[in-house]
């Protein structure tokens, strides 16, 4: 296993994970952006006000996406483990 190969598969897996996990990450500080507009504007400083809309966000964001991140993350690890054979050689 050469040094090309294992940066090749390192290369690979960091790019799914970015995939997969970036919806995610990206509804959860649109989220953060709103809650935070409305906190300046109206003066509410609650710490559960934070808290609650992202956590929401996040499970409405896993209930649409779970397939499609299921879907990218099986796709990877069966090609990971088609080339298997030649990884070991």
């Amino acid at each position: 296993m050469s040094q090309d190969l294992v940066l090749q598969i390192f290369s690979s897996s960091m790019k799914t994970a970015m995939l997969v996990m970036s919806p995610i990450l990206l509804t959860t500080m649109v989220v953060g952006l709103i809650v935070s507009i409305f906190q300046a504007a109206t003066q509410i400083h609650e710490m559960t006000l934070t808290f609650v809309p992202k956590i929401l966000a996040v499970v409405v964001c896993l209930l649409i996406l779970f397939p499609w991140m299921l879907n990218q993350l099986t796709s990877f690890t069966i090609n990971l483990f088609t080339n298997l054979p030649l990884y070991v050689r």
